[in-house]
């Protein structure tokens, strides 16, 4: 792939911890290799405990409990949120609402990291996408 970092979007994120098929090859291949980073934002492990709070993610139950522990045992980095990654979040005159997506791709923008997804409604945003 020729990427040094890579910010994962939850999906991708829930998708490696679960093995589940849906993870697109090529991403999986960087997340085996030990030598690449990949990064969580602050914001997965909101989305992650609200969603499963509300009952969008029953399957994630033991991921929820305790995400920190998780992307550590992935071998994953923390990308923590700033007030610059907010700042752009919150301004940016794009019309996509979803907050979480707003900020995971803010922080793929001012970090400038790709970010790992196959949503295809982060087309709308000024950053590279990994989706294969």
């Amino acid at each position: 792939m020729g990427i040094i970092a890579m910010l994962l979007d939850t999906h991708i994120f829930l998708w490696w911890l679960f093995d589940d098929p849906k993870l697109p090859s090529g991403i999986s291949d960087y997340l085996k290799n030990r030598d690449n980073d990949a990064f969580v934002s602050s914001a997965s492990v909101w989305e992650i405990s609200t969603k499963f709070r509300i009952g969008k993610l029953p399957e994630a139950g033991k991921v929820a409990q305790n995400v920190s522990e998780w992307i550590l045992r992935a071998g994953f980095e923390s990308l923590f949120i700033t007030h610059e990654h907010a700042q752009l979040a919150g301004s940016w005159d794009i019309s996509h609402r979803d907050p979480f997506d707003r900020m995971l791709a803010a922080q793929a923008k001012i970090e400038n990291i790709p970010l790992a997804s196959v949503d295809s409604q982060l087309a709308a945003f000024p950053i590279t996408i990994i989706n294969s």
